[in-house]
């Protein structure tokens, strides 16, 4: 099945070349990893010695800074290198002040991972939450590089649990240790024969949480609320917009944030022209008075995190289509009740939230306006609500923590 393997990732190459002409993401793909190796080679310093944290995409970057602060703190001597497999990640985060280079993951075939490694020669690698890669497992297992899976989620599913996977489990021996979300997890790994395993949490609730500890004050945001209700819409797609555009429309006394997921113009208007209120985006911010307009879109990005602290209520994308929900824990950190679609079985945080009622679940647009009615005039409910998904935040921090105490104990 390996050869097999190994077989499919190179013919993929050149195929991922070919459809890049027809598809902007393949393109942007392919192009990326372009003369990647010689890129690589010109930003290493001679000498340095690195970590290598591999992130599949954004999502899982934002769950690695807790342990890219650690690992600062604890390895200062030492550079820290970013892989990413998704263009969305790369393109975000091509700068920050603790990561010292950040790197496309090459395709996982032999050659490249051999290439990769002998270029980073890394003293330690992380892979988050999941992204596993056979021919980079092998190569670090072979190298006897101290290799660790931080907020990592196994499900029945997976291959690593199906007859035609089982020879992918060798390439689980890569990890010296597997810091896993929840109990299922270790069990399923403790059934293929791993027991070095510790249940430590997400790392993104550290994450959320250092958040209010940070000056979230935007003032732009403080001159379009004015004392008033706000309602914030992170990360929303046109199918979330179908749930809540009716109830904005009805609203002209509340105020309301709209951060779409997608901001391409194209589709900035269109969801300007469903909004019967005064609308007004950020990219014209300085044409108007902003404590003018009912809804404000913020048609740009690196915000969203500190907008939440300004909200009363939460709308989180993703929910609503098939995307996939976005993170409700940002919101969570505030103290703000939230709401979401009805699609987030793949969601356990969201689940458990749910079940403590810090969070609330819609199918259609009746339901949106049936808990906001109730959030605005029951304000002691939005309040408990709120209250309820802070402490969620607060009582599940710690899982860098763990990984930190035992990264201390291997060290000595």
């Amino acid at each position: 099945m390996q050869s097999l393997y190994n077989s499919l990732i190179n013919f993929s190459q050149p195929v991922i070349s070919i459809a890049g002409k027809f598809s902007p993401k393949l393109k942007e793909f392919s192009e990326g990893r372009k003369d990647l190796f010689q890129r690589l080679e010109k930003l290493l310093q001679p000498g340095s010695h690195y970590i290598w944290i591999h992130a599949a995409s954004l999502g899982e970057f934002e769950m690695a800074v807790p342990v890219l602060k650690m690992l600062k703190d604890e390895y200062p001597s030492e550079k820290i290198i970013v892989s990413f497999f998704s263009p969305s990640g790369f393109n975000n985060k091509k700068k920050h002040e603790l990561v010292d280079i950040f790197t496309y993951l090459p395709l996982d075939t032999k050659y490249n991972a051999e290439k990769f490694l002998e270029l980073i020669n890394p003293k330690m690698a992380f892979f988050i939450k999941y992204d596993f890669w056979p021919n980079f497992l092998m190569g670090l297992k072979d190298r006897n590089i101290p290799t660790y899976l931080v907020s990592g989620v196994f499900r029945q599913n997976q291959s690593f649990f199906k007859f035609y996977g089982k020879w992918m489990i060798n390439s689980l021996q890569a990890f010296d240790h597997f810091f896993v979300q929840n109990e299922e997890s270790a069990e399923l790994l403790s059934k293929i024969g791993f027991e070095n395993t510790t249940v430590a949490g997400d790392t993104r609730f550290d994450r959320v949480a250092a958040q209010i500890t940070q000056d979230n004050r935007i003032e732009f945001i403080e001159d379009f609320k004015a004392n008033q209700l706000l309602t914030v819409f992170g990360s929303s797609w046109p199918e979330d917009e179908n749930l809540y555009i009716d109830y904005i429309n009805k609203h002209p006394e509340q105020k309301f944030l709209i951060a779409p997921h997608e901001i391409k113009a194209e589709k900035i208007q269109t969801l300007s022209d469903k909004i019967k209120q005064p609308v007004l985006q950020f990219s014209e911010m300085k044409k108007a008075n902003i404590e003018d307009f009912n809804v404000f879109i913020l048609d740009t990005i690196g915000y969203l995190g500190r907008v939440y602290s300004y909200a009363d209520i939460a709308y989180v994308g993703g929910g609503a289509g098939s995307t996939g929900l976005h993170n409700i824990l940002e919101p969570a950190t505030f103290g703000i009740p939230i709401i979401i679609g009805s699609n987030y079985d793949k969601f356990p945080e969201a689940a458990r939230l749910r079940q403590l009622a810090g969070l609330f679940s819609v199918k259609n647009s009746e339901e949106f306006e049936e808990i906001m009615d109730k959030f605005i005039s029951n304000p002691d409910f939005r309040r408990k609500s709120g209250m309820i998904a802070g402490h969620f935040i607060n009582s599940n921090t710690g899982a860098t923590r763990i990984l930190e105490s035992h990264l201390r104990v291997a060290e000595n």
